[in-house]
């Protein structure tokens, strides 16, 4: 008896202290970007366990397809230049080892910017802070900001100690002398300057560690409220704002990675500002005061922006959200409300289009709205399109009397524009950047629409006078030669551009390609297989609330990044300057076009078969509720890399 007692109290103690080491360990446990960060955060950006995105990115298709064994050649020659023009040069610069601080992001990482109290100058910049958990790292943490200090000490540079909640920060006034030269080289900056005449700091950089967590900040204050969510201090924070806690429930829950901006407060302060402004009012051209163009846009019922990102085995999601109430919803975000309809691929968008986008919109309902902001912001602005109206109007007078091109025109707008692209038709650069499209407008009465629509456009003719009529499977189909026409893509292309238009089946559809046209004309006799066919779309758009939210939009990834690799081999081996510039999402940043034309040698990727598998297809929806608007973003993972 005596003997099980003692187990049952040994049992008891264990319990005890493994509870004990878990309190511990939760009272140590580095509190989440809501709770740290000031009610009167502007700006954050944050993914809560890095290592948890690490580990998504790992094994998600864009990291498969960068270490896929075809791309090594392309990726070795890329890898090698950066870690030998830039990695290495601003290591040696700054005096550390890359290698100490690459495995330093164990838990959140945070960026944000904060509003600057009331009583701060106009000139002090907003708040601007870096927060990152180092978790069982904090021992490496420590060792490398005191390296770094002593070596700011060593080179005779000033800094001070602050001690903020009983913590030692340093603060490092920086200047452009202070910014290493491989930076500068790389971005090409006119603000790094390197004279001694130099007018002091520009900043204060102010760093230090609490526990695990690395805090830096352009400040003191915005660090002191930092300091005190740690400590225990009863400041309101940014997951007390009703509007944050709103989005947070809504979308950030579980999200590897998300963001959010105080909408509301931009404006504000956007507001305050320029209203210091004055315009000349002598000037006709002089836009609305700013608080009315904020105002007719419908920038001033935006309370909120919110995004973020959700990966599961089947694809990666994205939500964006814009926080603009119904009952505040003006200017832009009333334009651009679609209508609760159906926003699927009709029957006739065949299935080899690379790109589709259907919004249902109530054409008159819109242009109504587009008139109401046009003349809040600038009377003259709708003066300009009444005038292009009434000279139409006038011309086709001349031969109809009873004509009016608002009733025949506008009045005859539908509730549906639908567009969609294929691929270019050709091989070379110009063909490359230069898909053909077809536009379709619908219309309750298209043939009226159709023959009101040229009375626009024959004003936008190079050589003016009707439109070419010919017939096509008994129908008109009108010829247009244009000077300039934004509805397509920019790329260069020799000969005149004509634009081509008919109505069929509900719509008035155009393009500058006309075998396009003449498909979709034949389309209801055509047995090719169209794009609501294709493999796994539905399922796809269900991920995205569905098919009738009044917006839908289509992109075949495999397709335009075919497209996309085309075009970097080509120009590669034409040596084209602009090779930089054609990487998807832009990749030249200001300075940069030099060294990526360097770096990315095209002539070293694959062909785009080897690595197909890695790319499928993406599909978004936008819709409207009383709270806002939601883009919702879908990508499911490849067929082939399911198997």
């Amino acid at each position: 008896m005596m003997k099980t007692h003692s187990i049952r109290r040994q049992r008891l103690l264990i319990t005890f202290a493994t509870a004990g080491l878990f309190a511990l360990n939760a009272a140590a446990a580095i509190p989440p970007a809501e709770k740290l960060l000031p009610d009167n955060t502007l700006f954050v950006l944050t993914a809560p366990d890095f290592n948890r995105l690490r580990d998504i990115y790992k094994t998600s298709p864009q990291a498969q397809f960068w270490n896929d064994p075809a791309m090594k050649p392309f990726k070795d020659h890329f890898i090698s230049k950066w870690n030998e023009e830039f990695v290495q040069p601003l290591a040696r610069e700054l005096g550390v080892r890359i290698d100490d601080y690459e495995d330093l992001p164990q838990g959140q990482v945070t960026v944000a910017v904060t509003q600057n109290d009331p009583d701060a100058k106009e000139s002090d910049p907003p708040g601007l802070l870096l927060l990152l958990d180092s978790k069982d790292k904090g021992d490496q943490l420590r060792k490398n900001l005191t390296e770094l200090r002593k070596k700011w000490v060593d080179a005779g540079k000033p800094i001070r100690s602050e001690r903020i909640r009983n913590v030692e920060f340093s603060v490092l006034p920086i200047s452009g002398n202070d910014v290493p030269k491989t930076l500068k080289n790389f971005f090409n900056q006119e603000d790094f300057s390197d004279s001694d005449t130099n007018s002091g700091p520009k900043t204060e950089w102010v760093v230090g560690q609490f526990e695990s967590l690395l805090i830096v900040g352009n400040s003191i204050k915005p660090v002191e409220k930092i300091m005190a969510h740690l400590t225990g201090g009863s400041a309101p924070a940014l997951g007390d704002l009703a509007a944050y806690d709103a989005n947070r429930l809504a979308l950030f829950r579980d999200s590897p990675f998300y963001g959010w901006i105080n909408a509301k407060a931009l404006v504000d302060m956007a507001q305050k500002k320029k209203s210091k402004e004055t315009s000349d009012p002598s000037n006709p051209f002089t836009p609305s005061h700013p608080d009315k163009i904020l105002g007719a846009l419908g920038l001033t019922g935006v309370k909120t922006v919110a995004f973020s990102s959700q990966s599961s085995s089947d694809g990666i999601s994205i939500h964006l959200f814009v926080g603009v109430p119904e009952s505040s919803r003006q200017g832009i975000f009333k334009l651009f409300t679609g209508e609760a309809k159906d926003s699927g691929p009709p029957p006739f968008v065949p299935g080899d289009a690379v790109k589709f986008q259907r919004w249902r919109i109530d054409g008159q309902k819109a242009w109504a709205t587009l008139e109401k902001v046009l003349g809040d912001i600038s009377p003259q602005w709708l003066s300009g399109i009444n005038f292009l109206l009434d000279t139409a109007n006038a011309s086709a007078k001349q031969k109809d009397p009873d004509f009016d091109v608002k009733k025949n025109l506008i009045g005859n707008l539908g509730d549906d524009l639908i567009r969609y692209q294929k691929t270019p038709q050709g091989t070379t650069l110009a063909e490359l950047n230069s898909e053909p499209s077809l536009f379709l407008i619908g219309s309750p009465q298209p043939d009226q629409f159709a023959a009101a629509l040229k009375s626009i456009l024959v004003l936008m003719s190079q050589r003016g006078g009707d439109p070419v009529e010919r017939e096509f499977l008994g129908r008109k189909i009108y010829s247009v030669p244009l000077t300039a026409l934004p509805m397509r893509p920019a790329g260069p292309r020799s000969g005149p551009r004509s634009l081509s238009y008919s109505a069929s089946g509900g719509y008035v559809a155009l393009t500058t390609e006309v075998s396009l046209l003449e498909e979709y004309l034949r389309s209801s006799d055509s047995q090719q297989k169209t794009l609501r066919e294709t493999p796994g779309l539905s399922e796809a758009v269900a991920r995205v609330g569905g098919a009738s939210t009044g917006w839908l939009a289509y992109e075949n990834q495999a397709e335009t990044t075919r497209i996309t690799f085309e075009m970097l081999r080509k120009s590669s081996a034409t040596n084209n300057a602009s090779s930089a510039a054609l990487m998807p999402g832009g990749m030249n940043f200001p300075g940069t076009e030099t060294s990526f034309k360097e770096w990315m040698d095209f002539s070293l990727l694959p062909p785009f078969e080897k690595v197909a598998k890695y790319f499928s297809f993406n599909v978004y929806t936008v819709g409207a509720n009383t709270d806002g608007l939601t883009l919702r973003i879908f990508a499911p993972v490849p067929a082939e890399l399911k198997k």
